[in-house]
């Protein structure tokens, strides 16, 4: 809840978007928005949710073919790196940027899907000692 706040009173100008909202988004006939992982690739590679791109910079994505109006969720560990990226995004021209508050962390503790090589599974990369204690054990 801390870190929450933090991330809200650093980063006032991201919208959040909870797990459950973006879970029920990306099961609805909507189109998905752009899912967009700011985690090192080190992280990236233990698991991410579906669909996700790695993106962990602006210029990395500045580099993809992602539109200025498309529909962006952007993530990390839990939400503080990927809000400002959020920002960097919301300040390059992107107008449709949301951060996924709790980010893959607060995802994995809801028992929503994550992959690693197209396939799925528990394992979250813990970030540090300290941050992996967020995590709830998936046993």
């Amino acid at each position: 809840m801390v870190v929450k706040r933090l991330i809200q009173r650093k980063f006032p100008t991201v919208e959040q978007i909870s797990t459950s909202q973006l879970a029920s988004w990306l099961a609805s006939d909507l189109p998905p928005p752009l899912l967009i992982d700011a985690r090192q690739p080190e992280e990236y590679a233990v698991s991410h949710l579906p669909g996700a791109s790695h993106g962990p910079t602006l210029a990395a994505v500045q580099q993809s073919t992602i539109k200025p109006d498309a529909a962006i969720v952007v993530y990390c560990s839990v939400g503080y790196r990927s809000a400002r990226l959020a920002q960097q995004l919301q300040a390059a021209g992107y107008a449709n940027v949301m951060n996924l508050e709790g980010s893959i962390f607060e995802w994995h503790n809801r028992g929503q899907p994550l992959v690693v090589d197209g396939k799925p599974t528990q394992a979250v990369h813990p970030y540090n000692r300290t941050w992996g204690m967020l995590l709830e054990s998936s046993s």
